[in-house]
Parts: structure tokens; C-alpha cells; sequence
């Protein structure tokens, strides 16, 4: 009974981390429709970051410092191939570019790797958000989202 009740504060962390997530990609679009790079880029970036950190809410994981979710999702979703290696390269990527968009002053912003951060972001919300509810049902736990 322990277990359940655990999973069940560990489940509406996710849902608050995959709703921010689901929030920051929706200001990324805004941002690009209004050629505002840098920060589609930037809001794009903490979709993913958000999307990962409610997946390792399950089991549950945390971490605070970037570097440290990102090498613990690669080494124990993206190797083990629980989501497509080149995911991990996607995410790799979108890291640097928000690192570059937020930190550089120098930095030209393409179009198109903003474009590629955000459909990584939504790629990676949608294998998410998938695998939450995929979870959830296997182990007879209610996940529906609140408005």
C-alpha cells in the first residue's frame, strides 16, 4: 500500500513537470510564429528539460543541475533504448543551442536549428507523455491531466 501511495505523489509530480513542459513548447511556437529565436529556443529547450525530468519523476529521480538529468536520461532511457538513440543526439544539440542563444551575445540564431529544437521538443513530449500514461496504466494508476 506504501508503494502505491508513492507512486501516486511520484505521478502528480510528473504531471505538473509534463504540463510545464507542454506550456514551454507552446511559448516556443508562439516565439518562432514571431521570429523571437532566442527565446523559442530557450522555452523549447525547458519543454525537453521539463518533459525528462517528469519522466524520471516516476521513478522516482531528481536532479538539479541540467548536466545531471541529461546524462542520467541518456544512460538509462536513451542507451537502453527505451526511447530512439538519435533522441539523445537531438537533445545533446538543443542543449548547446540554448546554452549559445542564452549565454552568447555573439551567437547568430539559424531559423532552422530552432525549428529542429522545437520538433525535437515535441518529439520528445509526445515519446513522454507516452510513456507516463503507458506506465500509469500497467501499474493501475489514474493519469489524466487537470486543466
Amino acid at each position: 500500500m506504501v508503494w502505491y501511495y508513492m507512486a501516486k505523489i511520484s505521478i502528480t509530480l510528473s504531471k505538473i513537470r509534463l504540463k510545464q513542459a507542454e506550456e514551454n513548447l507552446l511559448d516556443a511556437k508562439y516565439l518562432f510564429e514571431r521570429n523571437s529565436l532566442k527565446g523559442a529556443n530557450n522555452r523549447a529547450y525547458y519543454s525537453i528539460f521539463h518533459t525528462m525530468k517528469a519522466i524520471l519523476a516516476i521513478e522516482p529521480m531528481d536532479f538539479k543541475r541540467h548536466k545531471d538529468v541529461i546524462a542520467y536520461f541518456n544512460q538509462n532511457y536513451i542507451n537502453k533504448e527505451i526511447f530512439p538513440r538519435e533522441l539523445g543526439h537531438k537533445i545533446k544539440n538543443a542543449e548547446i543551442i540554448r546554452d549559445n542563444s542564452d549565454y552568447n551575445d555573439f551567437y547568430i540564431v539559424s531559423k532552422n536549428d530552432t525549428e529542429n529544437i522545437i520538433k525535437t521538443a515535441t518529439e520528445l513530449y509526445s515519446y513522454g507523455s507516452n510513456y507516463i500514461k503507458k506506465w500509469c496504466e500497467d501499474n493501475n494508476i489514474n493519469f489524466e491531466i487537470e486543466e
